[in-house]
């Protein structure tokens, strides 16, 4: 996830959200509609509803997990890997391909890191349909927002948009291998909530704070230090590539000398409420 500030949200409100009562709606209903749910149709949701979440960052492994039989060498593993690296290379080469497959950018809401460098691009239509670990159907593509270019896949367990169990990536007389994740504290929890609010037209329904998000499983097309399937970013040294040639779409920033935000994406693609300009706090 990228740096809160390049989202206009600060670590400081984070941190004054990390020191409010428990009992306290995470996201406010300044304006409060008469059902009890603010503008943006989010209700407000105490963390006392879920017993797991957290306001600073936290995750949780899925039902069935485990990352003790993962090994980068297995075949399964290196299969992944190369049919995701072929489908960022083939069909993803730039930002304006992703634009193109009717990606959304979603530069990770609410995150409080600083050196992350990289982004979740979301595909409402992968995200909807039937498949689950398709490496031809990433649910979200990784962008690296110096270079411009995909550095990886984010998988997510959803069907229909709702999210179900996932499947190992395998499970053989080598090991089992299922490194799925879900997040529980407020930065992941708000940016899946911002995702379906602004992206799959969730604006006229009541919409909650979810208390988790849908599992989620990492796969990098670099040589990450940790490995294949590594929740956090991959240091700069492993991204050591060139920046791309093209945007893929008409800007004035340059790919390498200019910054991946939203500021430099068509008007067409920018959502009309950036994440800063939604009250956390009533």
């Amino acid at each position: 996830m990228t740096d809160g500030e390049r989202t206009g949200i600060s670590r400081r409100t984070v941190l004054q959200a990390s020191g409010a009562s428990a009992a306290v709606p995470v996201l406010g209903a300044k304006r409060a509609t008469a059902d009890g749910t603010d503008a943006a149709g989010l209700s407000p949701v105490p963390l006392g509803d879920c017993p797991d979440a957290t306001i600073e960052p936290s995750m949780t492994h899925c039902e069935g997990t485990t990352v003790d039989g993962c090994a980068d060498d297995h075949s399964a593993t290196t299969e992944l890997q190369s049919a995701v690296r072929e489908t960022l290379a083939e069909t993803y080469p730039t930002v304006g391909a992703l634009l193109d497959a009717g990606f959304k950018p979603y530069f990770d809401t609410l995150d409080v890191t600083e050196e992350n460098g990289y982004a979740h691009w979301l595909s409402p239509e992968f995200i909807g349909d039937e498949t689950v670990l398709d490496p031809e159907r990433p649910e979200s593509v990784l962008v690296d927002t110096q270079s411009w270019r995909a550095i990886g896949v984010m998988f997510i367990a959803t069907r229909d948009g709702e999210a179900v169990e996932p499947m190992a990536v395998y499970d053989d007389s080598e090991g089992r291998c299922s490194p799925w994740h879900a997040h529980t504290g407020l930065p992941g929890r708000f940016a899946w909530w911002y995702y379906r609010h602004v992206y799959e037209g969730t604006d006229d329904i009541e919409f909650s704070l979810p208390c988790r998000t849908p599992c989620m499983l990492h796969v990098w097309a670099v040589d990450h230090p940790e490995g294949v399937y590594a929740h956090d970013a991959p240091p700069a040294s492993a991204r050591d590539q060139e920046s791309a040639a093209d945007a893929g779409f008409e800007t004035d920033a340059d790919p390498g000398a200019d910054e991946l935000g939203w500021e430099v994406l068509p008007d067409a693609v920018t959502p009309d409420r950036l994440p800063d300009e939604i009250p956390l706090l009533n």
